[in-house]
């Protein structure tokens, strides 16, 4: 037996039928004394037809600006990537220092943007059903950006939020809450905040940014793990603090008496600065895509879009975290990106 449901590609009726392109004309309808939701309340978005068909060119940003985002990424790395080979003692530490910023030749190899978001990413290629639903609104957007679709590849991550992770290079995801629950329009912005990652400079200088800045990224997970630890079992999570604490003691110490002077301790404290200011900098990017989506004309639309994801999840609009979670998330608030979208907009 076959069975549908509201996002079933099989269901003709739905979101994936033969009229999925033209958006919905009914009216919601609420209960006696019962408000609308936001998102229900918000002006049409600004879709092609809304642009008099007019195809605009997203403005360019410097290649500039993604080494800028990248250099605080890089230097942590650097860093972690010294304080490690600081276990093998010096001058025979500088090989492994040597050898990473060396293997960010493998970034040119062709294959590795698919190794990459297929196993450090976890997505997937969309299937057939998926691609037929996703490629005009796709040549739609790069019509209207004034860019080549030919350029990127299309995934599909498998998450409920409304953002994919942001990926480098040509790799361009969708979530599968977006995909299968948003109108053509609606999915069609969704698609601009994550091509606008892409946008305004170079995809070979995105990609050896990233590769680089995995040891930080990995800095950071880490950091998020002892912080979680820290809440659930403060016994375990106080130690783990403490013998780092020792640790960055003693490499401090051996530095001084070793005659190394006072930069080594500052170098390995480095380590434990760095996250906030990183996920600070995941935060600044997510806005930026946000400002970018807008100048195409997608502002309105995309925030409808957070508007209905957050209704549909009944999520708060303000601080959803803690202060904590909200300076180590690498996401703003909802809040955040709507105000961000509404100046843009405006």
């Amino acid at each position: 037996m076959l069975m549908t449901g509201p996002g079933d590609p099989n269901q003709q009726d739905g979101a994936w039928g033969q009229d999925s392109w033209r958006p919905a004309q009914q009216q919601p309808s609420f209960g006696p004394g019962q408000a609308p939701p936001p998102w229900a309340q918000l002006p049409p978005g600004s879709g092609p037809q809304a642009a008099g068909g007019q195809q605009r060119r997203l403005p360019e940003v410097s290649a500039w600006g993604n080494v800028v985002a990248a250099a605080p990424w890089f230097f942590w790395s650097l860093i972690l990537v010294i304080w490690i080979g600081g276990v093998f003692g010096y001058p025979a530490g500088w090989i492994v220092v040597g050898a990473w910023i060396l293997s960010g030749a493998v970034v040119f190899v062709g294959s590795v943007e698919d190794l990459l978001a297929r196993y450090l990413f976890r997505l997937r290629r969309p299937t057939l059903i998926e691609r037929e639903r996703l490629q005009p609104v796709w040549r739609q957007l790069h019509a209207r950006a004034g860019t080549n679709p030919e350029r990127f590849t299309l995934w599909v991550q498998e998450s409920d939020d409304v953002n994919a992770t942001p990926t480098p290079g040509h790799v361009v995801a969708v979530t599968r809450w977006a995909l299968y629950t948003l109108p053509p329009q609606h999915l069609e912005a969704a698609l601009a905040h994550e091509l606008s990652h892409h946008l305004g400079g170079r995809s070979w200088l995105s990609l050896l940014g990233f590769w680089y800045s995995i040891p930080s990224r990995a800095g950071l997970i880490a950091a998020r793990a002892i912080a979680r630890l820290v809440k659930k079992v403060p016994a375990v999570g106080c130690g783990v603090l403490a013998f780092l604490a020792l640790a960055w003691i003693g490499l401090s110490l051996a530095a001084v008496v070793g005659g190394a002077g006072f930069i080594w301790p500052l170098v390995y404290l480095t380590p434990f600065v760095a996250p906030p200011f990183l996920a600070w900098v995941n935060r600044w990017q997510v806005k930026e895509a946000d400002r970018r989506a807008a100048s195409m004309g997608y502002g309105s639309t995309l925030v409808q879009v957070l508007y209905g994801w957050q209704h549909q999840h009944q999520q708060n609009l303000g601080r959803e975290t803690t202060r904590r979670q909200q300076v180590m998330s690498n996401t703003p608030t909802l809040a955040d990106r709507v105000h961000t979208l509404e100046q843009s907009t405006v």
